[in-house]
């Protein structure tokens, strides 16, 4: 796709690994409390590819999680930064490390960022990284009715996304979900920063979504949303959004998505494939380093 690389502005921003809160009851939407290991930290067990359902605990993040302690500052963290941007591992026990964006998760408002289990392991909680952003602003001439945010240009590039004649974009998808699935975060007034919820209370519709099999990094299409200037429901608009944390017992909560693409116009044509993840688009950005 012919995109505006050259009107992109790439930035610095800076965080650090942004400690678990305090834990407490958390009311689930069965009527049971529960204490559990939740959102902050680095996660060392989970990372994109892995399942991200039936895990013991709430809202859980991969791998390692980011805020800037200024919350102005980290105003620019969450909506500067893109899947994707590359980060870089400044101080403690991981400095040098080399990692890659994968989300932001509104409400605790981090960022979260995959690094290989090497240097995931010689971290220890106390490091500070460099971001470089880019990607929002993103616009593709052959595609100029999908807005396109929250995604660095060099993973469309890997990802070699088919235009149609009608300026179609056919986007691979491990699912294709319903617009009534869609929980906290709808109505929000941006989606540049953030994510918005599947809602999994429903056995049923997990079933027969393929949300069971649901994991960290998939694309995920949902029908009837547009989300350019925040999430809400229009018939026959698209949008695309990567799983950036876990899922949650919480009423109207689940697996979040980071929104990638969105067009009111309908003009993305999901595409399903059970290999529409992060993980092999990220071997791919590796391998170009």
């Amino acid at each position: 796709m012919e995109m505006n690389r050259d009107q992109l502005v790439e930035m610095a921003v800076n965080a650090a690994v942004d400690h678990p809160a305090s834990p407490h009851y958390r009311g689930g939407y069965d009527g049971r409390a529960r204490i559990t290991i939740a959102v902050g930290g680095i996660t060392y067990s989970h990372a994109i590819g892995d399942n991200c359902m039936n895990i013991a605990g709430d809202h859980v993040e991969p791998g390692v999680s980011m805020a800037n302690p200024d919350p102005k500052k980290n105003e620019a963290v969450q909506t500067f930064a893109c899947i994707g941007n590359p980060v870089t591992c400044i101080s403690g026990a991981g400095k040098g490390a080399k990692g890659l964006v994968t989300g932001t998760h509104g409400g605790i408002e981090h960022c979260m960022a995959y690094f290989s289990k090497d240097d995931l392991d010689k971290m220890d909680g106390t490091e500070n990284f460099l971001i470089r952003t880019k990607g929002q602003g993103l616009k593709t001439a052959d595609a100029p009715e999908v807005f396109w945010m929250n995604i660095d240009p060099d993973v469309l590039d890997v990802m070699d996304l088919e235009v149609d004649e009608e300026g179609n974009v056919h986007f691979p998808v491990v699912t294709v979900l319903p617009a009534f699935l869609m929980g906290s975060g709808v109505g929000s007034s941006t989606m540049m920063s953030g994510d918005y919820d599947i809602m999994t209370q429903d056995k049923e519709a997990n079933e027969q979504f393929g949300l069971n099999n649901l994991r960290f990094g998939d694309f995920v299409a949902v029908l009837d949303h547009d989300s350019t200037y925040g999430p809400h429901y229009q018939k026959g608009a698209v949008t695309i959004g990567v799983v950036v944390h876990s899922d949650s017992f919480t009423s109207g909560h689940g697996p979040g998505l980071t929104v990638v693409a969105t067009s009111k116009e309908g003009k993305i044509i999901p595409v399903r494939d059970e290999k529409a993840n992060l993980k092999p688009l990220f071997e791919k950005l590796e391998a170009r380093a």
